[in-house]
């Protein structure tokens, strides 16, 4: 484990019955990175995730969050840890700003973080509406919204870009590359999109039925994908991936103001 360490897992392991669903998994998310985990639907991300934040034991294995052993019993570092796992819950009842609200004084944080956060997260318009109305892409910011409100030095994020349109996937890939930049946030996030974290993580580990199978860097994550582009694709298939890169560069734009 290097002294930079944030998350690091060792020898984790995690069956359902007869089904290995995280197996003899080391990983390390170090200070200040984005780290992606990227796999299909069931390769053992949500699982290991849980694992990470303490809600469910693994089989065999350790897992240390800023340190400290996750079954140790002193769950101190939760309080600098902002998540997300799988489906965004909020109170229905309770509007976007109530939920927040509650969320802040759990968590301790100061009282003009809510508004920082619902700022952050382009809520303004939906902040008196209640949770239960919002649409399912506002039901995932206001989950994102809830993990940034006590400004966490870990983020643990599973699949955060369900439920948004490309201009709000842009928007929060901006978003979590200024935490880490800025503000030296560790992101560890999961995904099955390989265009996604293509665009955002420092480094990618590639997860498969519970096995982390490689972990490579972007640079050498994008020159692969240029490979099997060169190798493997049509003209058409080409063209379609470019339109597709260029609409992603003109919502990035449009976000950051400089289209009109």
């Amino acid at each position: 484990m290097t002294t930079d360490a944030v998350v690091t897992t060792r020898g984790l392991t995690k069956r359902f019955g007869r089904v290995t669903a995280v197996d003899d998994l080391d990983l390390e998310v170090r200070r200040g990175e984005i780290y992606a985990f990227l796999g299909r639907n069931g390769a053992g991300k949500t699982t290991t995730i849980r694992m990470i934040l303490g809600l469910i034991r693994p089989l065999a294995g350790e897992v240390r969050v800023f340190g400290e052993p996750v079954r140790s019993g002193r769950p101190e570092w939760l309080r600098r840890v902002g998540c997300l796992v799988e489906t965004a819950t909020a109170y229905p009842n309770l509007t976007v700003r109530e939920n927040l609200e509650l969320h802040r004084r759990l968590t301790g944080a100061p009282a003009r973080a809510v508004a920082n956060v619902i700022e952050q997260l382009g809520l303004g318009d939906a902040a008196e509406r209640r949770a239960g109305q919002l649409s399912l892409g506002n039901k995932q910011r206001l989950g994102l919204a809830r993990a940034l409100v006590h400004a966490p030095d870990l983020l643990v994020l599973d699949e955060p870009a369900n439920g948004l349109d490309p201009a709000g996937i842009v928007e929060i890939r901006g978003l979590l590359r200024s935490l880490a930049d800025d503000h030296g946030t560790t992101v560890f996030v999961s995904s099955h999109i390989l265009v996604e974290v293509a665009h955002l993580a420092d480094r990618i580990g590639i997860v498969h039925e519970g096995r982390l199978v490689e972990e490579l860097d972007r640079a050498a994550l994008v020159a692969a994908a240029r490979a099997f582009s060169a190798a493997q694709l049509t003209e058409q298939q080409r063209a379609d991936a470019l339109l597709t890169l260029e609409l992603e560069r003109y919502f990035l734009a449009r976000t950051d103001g400089s289209v009109r």
